[in-house]
């Protein structure tokens, strides 16, 4: 098969391949840690989860990334790619450890939320530069494939770290101290692999001496500035349709997930345990379309070009979700997690790539920093409309008819823009 053929061309890059061990060591760790904070905030049995609870979850941990992305772009168009995974990934292990000893000690949640916030922001600048360095290791040529490979690889690491943090956690008796102690050593292995690397490989290539903090701000207004009017030329004019595009289809996917959770904590289970192992097979199900979509999307980005590809996707999710969604119950739940885990990363790839081709190097931190404060809002947004709209077992037709016309709404607009 081509993909197959390219796939094995790409996996000989070496430089490609140590970047990838550094992403999968790395999201593998956030999966491990994300499976730790979901059971420790929505399913531990002496907690009464309501949507509206985790939509604050999600607002805590979530919205300072729209402070800290801006400067996390801006920096990381200044600092060696290559020792923010060290540094980044270095911090992150200390920091989930600190984590598991609050967890321990059951300090107040505030207390929690803020060590879990801390490690979540580092975050930031680790998955904005791997995205930003993928195109300083792969030639133009296999960029989609690339592009393809890479995130949807981290996805699966994820997906992966979540299912050990699942066995973990049966293994130490619901231990969740011990689940964020695995992710805290894969972020120190994830540190280690960055060391393959040499410190300038990842670039960027002008090396300008670091601000004081006050010359910073001035210095983030004045480049995201830059950053923003080097997105409006009208020659890039499809990533901005793309990254708009990409924003609404994360809100929904914010919106489905709050659904989720809410079903498999209440209305699919007979309890927290089997709660969270229902979510678990979701989540294993969804990582599957994860795989799927970086089969399919090179093909199909080859025969109908990123920006209708993104279209499909949203098309095929407009009449699939309502379809498997409104029974709210188990087996079409599933198939839909496959469904809307192939769309969601089949959109993602497109966009990434639309984005990366369009963009100068020197701006690809910040324009990718921007692309995530888009996705957090959009997600935190989309929690909050689904804490009004839920009932307490999860049960909502109106939310989901709702995610259905939007994500038409985004088919129609990127067809028509292509057409154009």
């Amino acid at each position: 098969m081509p993909v197959v053929r390219d796939l094995r061309v790409l996996l000989r890059l070496r430089n490609f391949r140590r970047l990838l061990a550094v992403r999968l060591l790395s999201q593998g760790a956030d999966g491990v840690y994300q499976v730790a904070l979901a059971a420790y905030v929505v399913f531990s049995p002496e907690k009464q989860t309501s949507p509206a609870a985790i939509a604050s979850a999600m607002a805590v941990l979530l919205l300072p990334y729209s402070l800290v992305g801006p400067f996390a772009g801006v920096l990381l168009d200044r600092w060696r790619r290559r020792q923010v995974f060290l540094h980044g990934n270095l911090l992150r292990a200390l920091l989930a450890a600190v984590t598991a000893a609050l967890m321990a000690a059951q300090v107040p949640d505030w207390l929690f939320y803020a060590s879990a916030l801390c490690v979540t922001a580092v975050n930031r600048f680790v998955l904005a530069g791997l995205s930003a360095a993928l195109p300083r290791v792969v030639d133009t040529e296999r960029l989609v494939l690339a592009n393809s490979l890479s995130p949807t690889a981290g996805t699966l690491a994820a997906t992966i770290g979540g299912g050990l943090a699942f066995s973990v956690r049966l293994l130490a008796s619901d231990s969740d101290t011990a689940v964020v102690l695995l992710g805290a050593t894969l972020y120190l292995f994830a540190a280690l692999a960055s060391l393959s690397m040499a410190p300038g490989l990842l670039g960027p290539d002008r090396h300008p001496a670091r601000p004081s903090l006050g010359a910073a701000v001035i210095t983030t207004a004045r480049d995201l500035r830059e950053a923003i009017r080097h997105l409006a030329e009208p020659r890039r004019r499809e990533a901005v349709w793309a990254l708009l595009s990409m924003t609404v289809m994360r809100f929904c996917y914010g919106a489905l997930l709050v659904l989720v959770l809410m079903l498999c904590r209440y209305a699919l289970s007979s309890g927290p345990d089997d709660g969270l192992g229902l979510l678990g097979l979701a989540l294993g199900i969804s990582g599957a379309g994860f795989f799927a979509a970086a089969v399919v999307t090179p093909w199909a980005v080859g025969r109908l070009g990123p920006g209708r590809w993104i279209a499909v996707c949203a098309a095929t999710a407009a009449v699939l979700e309502p379809a498997l969604g409104l029974p709210f119950t188990t087996v079409p739940m599933l198939i839909a997690s496959f469904v809307l885990g192939l769309i969601t990363q089949g959109a993602k790839i497109a966009t990434d790539t639309i984005v990366q081709s369009s963009v100068d190097d020197d701006f690809r931190g910040r324009i990718f920093s921007v692309y995530d404060v888009l996705f957090n809002v959009a997600f935190v947004g989309a929690a909050g409309v689904a804490a009004l709209m839920l009932p307490p077992d999860g049960r909502s037709a109106v939310l989901v008819v709702t995610v259905a016309l939007i994500y038409a709404g985004v088919s129609t607009f990127m067809a028509r823009f292509e057409r154009r």
